[in-house]
């Protein structure tokens, strides 16, 4: 895929799973490849789009290689599968395989010899109105999600721990549970900003007459690290939602972020009924 990466959030690995599943041969056999301009274009990394739009696409084009791979097994001799029509037949262990009769078993390798073929590249555009696709855009399809936290406040210098954050999130199908779990747990932490960095951590200071930033560099600007993480718990409510894409996922990435530094402001607000409205939550604004 032409404008994707993969900045860690496993693009690589959702890829290569929906490719395996649609064609049916074990991952280890797939090679995903993308951040390649010769590739077809594809969405940008970022904005919780990746599985829902890219993902939605590489079956579509799995689907593509599964019809010519139906087609060419006509050149086998005696035609075991003639007649076969797509929604005839499974993809399994790197065969065609007749619903009907599951003993008639055609190997991919098999029908491109037959037709004398080393490759078949296909492509395929997954959009919102393309077809029957995304024909849940009408409806709700945000994800959602309920956090809580734990903190402990030292009652004398103010100081601040989150020693538990528990995320539930309702995101459609989970692809990779591994992949997306580690998504939530860098929301949480920092989440540009928005997590627990934003709560108790990162604040940028500016020189109003040079119209400089004072605090540019990590010696001066603070983010959590692992001496502030404690328990963070990820729950994945499984609720896929097919009328929003094809694979029933959503977007995923930014979900994490949404509502940690109100959680962790809530919690504080709960252990020393101090209502700070102001972030980063600082131990002058609790002594205050």
């Amino acid at each position: 895929m032409g404008r994707i990466i993969d900045i860690g959030t496993g693009s690589y690995t959702v890829m290569t799973l929906v490719a395996a599943e649609t064609l049916g041969l074990p991952p280890e056999q797939i090679t995903a490849k993308l951040g390649d301009s010769n590739l077809p274009t594809a969405t940008v990394e970022g904005g919780s789009w990746g599985a829902a739009s890219t993902g939605a696409a590489v079956p579509l084009a799995c689907q593509e290689v599964g019809k010519k791979l139906l087609k060419v097994a006509s050149k086998i001799a005696g035609e075991p599968l003639s007649g076969a029509k797509i929604d005839d037949v499974l993809f399994e262990d790197g065969c065609m395989v007749l619903k009907d009769m599951p003993t008639v078993r055609v190997p991919f390798g098999d029908a491109m010899r037959a037709a004398d073929l080393t490759a078949i590249e296909e492509e395929a555009t997954a959009a919102p109105g393309f077809g029957d696709m995304w024909k849940g855009l009408h409806k709700s399809k945000n994800i959602h999600n309920a956090i809580f936290a734990e903190v402990k406040v030292d009652e004398e210098l103010g100081v601040v721990r989150v020693t538990r954050i528990v995320d539930a999130v309702a995101a459609g199908r989970i692809i990779n549970p591994k992949t997306a779990r580690s998504q939530i747990l860098g929301g949480v932490v920092m989440g540009m900003g928005m997590g627990m960095g934003m709560a108790l951590h990162e604040e940028t200071f500016s020189d109003h007459r040079l119209g400089r930033w004072m605090n540019h560099n990590f010696g001066e600007y603070h983010v959590p690290v692992h001496a502030d993480i404690h328990d963070i718990e990820v729950i994945f409510v499984d609720e896929p939602d097919s009328e929003v894409t094809p694979l029933g996922v959503k977007g995923l990435g930014e979900i994490g972020i949404v509502g940690t530094a109100a959680a962790i402001a809530n919690a504080i607000y709960h252990a020393t009924g101090k209502r700070v409205r102001s972030l980063p939550i600082t131990i002058d604004k609790i002594l205050d």
